[in-house]
């Protein structure tokens, strides 16, 4: 939902759903990957990317034909050893001294929680939404050719 062109040949869509829902109001919702795939695994060699950007489902519970469901995926019961699987793939992937660029909506799960389940550390981050409960938060991979400034 972020893209301003999901079709933009500087990115590469993975989702691990690929799938269409008729909404309440006869709009059609579209998940349409480029790349099947799982975050927990993702099926590319190691330090690959500059960017990565990681957006999971932040629902631990939605009605099973609600639009939330649709619209975003729900985690599984297992969801904190998925997530931290995903933190871990996400930098495994990212080239050193580059970007990862997390999206959390902390509706249902605390953005504390998650980060915990890294030991890497945000460089920044921006709260958004009505509520402010969406976090865009940076991180960068270390062993690139990071500059330390200050004491």
């Amino acid at each position: 939902m972020m893209w301003f062109d999901k079709k933009d040949q500087r990115a590469l869509f993975g989702d691990i759903r690929d799938e269409e829902h008729l909404l309440c109001d006869g709009r059609v919702l579209k998940v349409e990957p480029e790349v099947i795939m799982d975050f927990r695994q993702l099926p590319f060699p190691d330090a690959t990317f500059s960017m990565v950007v990681f957006d999971p489902s932040h629902l631990t519970r939605a009605g099973r034909d609600s639009w939330l469901r649709a619209k975003y995926g729900i985690l599984t019961d297992d969801w904190r050893d998925d997530i931290a699987k995903g933190f871990a793939e996400c930098f495994r992937v990212l080239k050193p001294g580059q970007f990862l660029i997390f999206k959390w909506n902390e509706t249902q799960v605390r953005v504390r929680e998650i980060l915990a389940l890294t030991g890497e550390q945000p460089l920044f981050g921006h709260k958004s939404g009505k509520r402010e409960k969406t976090h865009w938060i940076t991180f960068m991979k270390r062993g690139g050719m990071e500059t330390h400034y200050g004491s």
